[in-house]
């Protein structure tokens, strides 16, 4: 077994065919076409006379056979059958002339072989790219890691939508996870595409891991990360690259409910409560990482109590900058409250497909939200008092 292969039984499970009915992106009913194009030739040749043949119309069969299967035989089985039916149409005809049946005859060969060859590499293609496809997978299962519907005292959701048409990754960044200092989350984006904005993006995922435990502050896990960043900055330096920087925002849900943000040049998280939403603007942010010394990055730590039920929104720019065909943006605020009935994820499920509907076709950027609903266990806390809801800083 190749390695590949081992990889997909390990992590993916066995190799999924085309889906029953299908025949690559066709139905399996599209097997027919070929078959019906044929008997259409061969009765309109019979209809018109023998003074009169459609015999050279033949060579689009087998052509048409190579575009609607993924089996590589299909083109030369219906090569032969055409084949048949060209020398059936010469037989009972006497309109065309014998060099001119030899050249229909191998026009129809070469047509059916030139379909063989182009669905062998048609097919290779595909397997390449379901194997790119596979490891793009797994890396995404390793960098971005699935997110439970419960972290600590929040439910949580993600959505994340690459803008590369085949790609699942690509440089936005999410993670959540419970420290002994409360639940903490980060939603970022990486300048830039492709392969560099991954490697980023990896670099400061891992560091947050590490720092979300170790800090008991949030400012200085800001700290941290930029110093993770310019280190992998600079251990990836290439002579010619612009200049790369992360936006990010931290987001900290303490045992008795308050919620501490730190903003790193990052579109501002929304809170939605009582059906309103208040953008967590804050009066004092840092510029993106990347953009100081990582010794200057001392961002201030901002504090918002949490209600029960209040949903914090977390977002990339690929959401807000979504434009429809006249230029407009995507009114996030406006639309949150109209889908935020139900689980988390579903409330991420509606936003997202509202999105597509506002733009009319894929994205163009890189995409991720990021969903947190204060739900605190009554056991362990409702002994808390309720707190009203001012954003403060410290």
């Amino acid at each position: 077994m190749s390695a590949t292969g081992w990889i997909r039984e390990r992590f993916t499970g066995p190799t999924p065919g085309p889906a029953p009915g299908t025949t690559g992106t066709w139905p399996r009913t599209a097997l027919a076409l070929p078959f019906i194009g044929m008997a259409l030739i061969v009765a309109l040749d019979y209809l018109s006379g023998t003074e009169v043949t459609v015999e050279p119309a033949l060579t689009a069969v087998p052509a048409l056979a190579a575009v609607v299967s993924h089996r590589t035989w299909y083109p030369l089985v219906i090569g032969l059958g055409t084949e048949a039916a060209a020398f059936l149409m010469a037989f009972r005809s006497d309109a065309l002339g014998e060099s001119v049946h030899a050249a229909s005859v191998i026009a129809i060969l070469l047509v059916a072989t030139i379909g063989w060859v182009s669905a062998t590499l048609r097919l290779r293609q595909e397997r390449a790219l379901a194997d790119a496809q596979l490891v793009a997978s797994i890396a995404r299962r390793v960098l971005l890691r699935p997110v439970p519907e419960r972290v600590g005292s929040v439910r949580a959701a993600v959505h994340y939508e690459a803008a590369a048409a085949h790609a699942r990754i690509g440089g936005d960044l999410y993670e959540v996870v419970n420290t002994r200092h409360g639940v903490r989350a980060v939603v970022g984006d990486v300048r830039g595409k492709g392969l560099g904005a991954v490697e980023t993006a990896a670099a400061v995922l891992g560091a947050f891991r590490e720092a979300a435990h170790q800090e008991p502050a949030l400012d200085r896990v800001a700290g941290w990360l930029a110093v993770s960043l310019d280190r992998a900055l600079h251990e990836n330096d290439h002579p010619g690259v612009e200049e790369e920087f992360v936006t990010l925002v931290l987001i900290g849900v303490g045992p008795d409910g308050t919620a501490e943000l730190v903003n790193c040049g990052h579109p501002s998280p929304l809170l939605l409560r009582g059906g309103l939403v208040q953008p967590l603007e804050l009066a004092e942010t840092v510029p993106p990482l990347g953009v100081l010394d990582p010794a200057d990055v001392r961002p201030p730590v901002h504090r918002v109590p949490l209600h029960g039920d209040d949903r914090v929104l977390l977002f990339t720019d690929g959401v807000i900058e979504a434009r429809d065909r006249s230029g407009a943006f995507y009114p996030l605020a406006e639309r949150f409250p109209r889908c935020a009935d139900g689980r988390p994820a579903d409330v991420l499920q509606r936003l997202h497909e509202d999105v597509v509907r506002h733009v009319g076709r894929q994205l163009g950027d890189d995409a991720a939200m990021l969903l947190l609903q204060y739900d605190p266990t009554p056991p362990a806390l409702a002994h808390l008092p309720q707190q009203a809801g001012v954003l403060t800083s410290r």
